[in-house]
């Protein structure tokens, strides 16, 4: 039987439902030859040089449907992560960041290295839209903006049925690599503390998080959500009160439950 069609605007209402997200959740996609990339409905091809935080920005903050190739983009870091940009010596090296982010050419050279970044060779353009847009249907990852406390029960979701222990990176400066790379080089859920690129260039806001996920755990987390929901454990965070007794916070939690 054919696969059910994803309802993507449903979707991206029933998140923003039970999260309250301020940015609008989009997908990614990445693209073997740019004629397909060119072809999705309304995409827009930049003018200008950008960074790929801006251009994934001008998804999340714009609701713009954009594409790219490794020519749109400046410098040689953002191309290396999503692989259109070769990651050779020069670009392994660290000089260009060596005495801007790093003490040493060596402490750069050693970040390079720790990045999660997509094999360079076969993709040679990508595109970002806003999810309920359905134009990439599917994107190759899902991206959601979320401060920590809506953040920490999208993990939560994630974590109802089937659970799993997450363990995330931090490479510091390009941590584009421990969200977007690591999600389209592994296709495993990927959360990233934004860095100062993203948040300068990008537009990312000082109280945002930013979870990187395959297309198939986006009902898995929002079915999970929904479940904690009807326990009471739900966004808003309400505060209990540091100074409260907690015993009637914890009853409701956990109400006494008969053995068997």
């Amino acid at each position: 039987m054919p696969d059910t069609p994803t309802d993507w605007p449903a979707l991206v209402d029933e998140l923003n439902r039970l999260l309250r997200l301020k940015t609008t959740p989009i997908g990614m996609k990445l693209f073997e030859r740019v004629e397909d990339m060119q072809a999705i409905p309304k995409i827009r091809r930049p003018s200008a040089i950008h960074t790929a935080d801006q251009i994934v920005a001008q998804a999340a903050r714009l609701g713009f449907t954009v594409g790219i190739t490794r020519e749109d983009l400046v410098g040689a870091q953002c191309g290396a992560v999503l692989g259109l940009h070769p990651q050779d010596d020069e670009w392994l090296s660290g000089q260009a960041m060596a005495g801007v982010w790093f003490a040493t050419v060596e402490d750069s050279a050693a970040h390079q290295r720790a990045m999660s970044v997509v094999p360079h060779g076969r993709y040679r353009a990508i595109a970002v839209s806003p999810l309920a847009s359905g134009r990439l249907d599917p994107p190759d990852i899902c991206l959601v903006y979320a401060t920590p406390g809506q953040m920490i029960l999208l993990i939560n979701g994630l974590q109802w049925s089937g659970y799993q222990r997450f363990d995330w990176s931090v490479v510091g400066e390009s941590s584009c690599a421990d969200s977007w790379g690591r999600a389209l080089a592994t296709g495993q859920a990927s959360l990233s503390i934004p860095c100062f690129a993203e948040r300068r260039y990008g537009g990312v806001l000082d109280d945002e998080l930013l979870m990187a996920l395959p297309p198939a755990d986006l009902p898995k987390a929002i079915a999970g959500m929904q479940a904690l929901a009807k326990n009471g454990l739900r966004y808003p965070i309400p505060q209990y009160g540091i100074q409260a007794d907690a015993r009637a916070g914890l009853g409701a939690s956990y109400p006494a439950r008969k053995p068997g």
